[in-house]
């Protein structure tokens, strides 16, 4: 997964590239805040940041808040690296939309699992959006019959929206995915089928 690090500490910033490098990520590195930013708006940007509170420009949490803000179709998922262990601290950054928060000193195994954790969601994110789109295309196609339908008493033609009178068959057809098969109901056999074959009946035993 592409992420992005934003560390202004260059040995911190050194352990994180080494610690994801192994992962086999995609990694961004930046060690300022409003650089963090910009990257995190762009149309290709890193599905998960792992951000330090303190940086140069802007730090974490307002980047965090910034990147919220825009409303992405697909928002990323943040985590902030921060010294301060206060519950005030840490409630202002799950306020300012990060996802984690994780205090330094930290393990990098337990770091490693987190961010694990974050592709993981950002993965179920994407296939459910994904899914979205094709319910979407696949609703887009689907023509539907709603309303009042103007329908002759006597032929049964139905009118359309441009005043013509047509078969129902045609209307359904044209305006539904329905495919139409004829067949006789029983009503209409008795009425115009079995007097017809009577007749043939009628005829031939006359003829014998």
């Amino acid at each position: 997964m592409k992420i992005l690090i934003a560390e202004d500490n260059l040995a911190s910033q050194i352990m994180l590239k080494t610690a994801f490098d192994d992962l086999g990520h995609d990694l961004v590195v930046t060690g300022d805040g409003r650089t963090a930013c910009e990257i995190m708006l762009k149309p290709e940007a890193p599905k998960l940041a792992i951000l330090d509170w303190m940086m140069p420009g802007m730090d974490g949490v307002e980047v965090c808040r910034k990147v919220r803000e825009t409303k992405l179709s697909d928002p990323p998922y943040l985590i902030i690296l921060t010294v301060r262990d206060q519950t005030e601290d840490i409630v202002k950054g799950l306020k300012a939309g990060a996802n984690d928060y994780i205090i330094k000193p930290y393990n990098i195994e337990e770091l490693q699992v987190r961010v694990g954790v974050g592709c993981r969601v950002m993965e179920m994110q994407a296939t459910m959006t994904r899914q979205i789109k094709e319910l979407q295309a696949a609703m887009a196609h689907i023509k539907t019959l709603r309303g009042l339908l103007p329908i002759c008493m006597y032929c049964k033609k139905i009118r359309d929206d441009k005043q013509y009178w047509q078969q129902v068959e045609g209307y359904i057809t044209t305006h539904s995915e329905a495919q139409l098969s004829h067949g006789i109901c029983p009503d209409c056999y008795r009425k115009h089928i079995q007097p017809a074959l009577d007749k043939i009946g009628n005829k031939n035993k006359k003829k014998a």
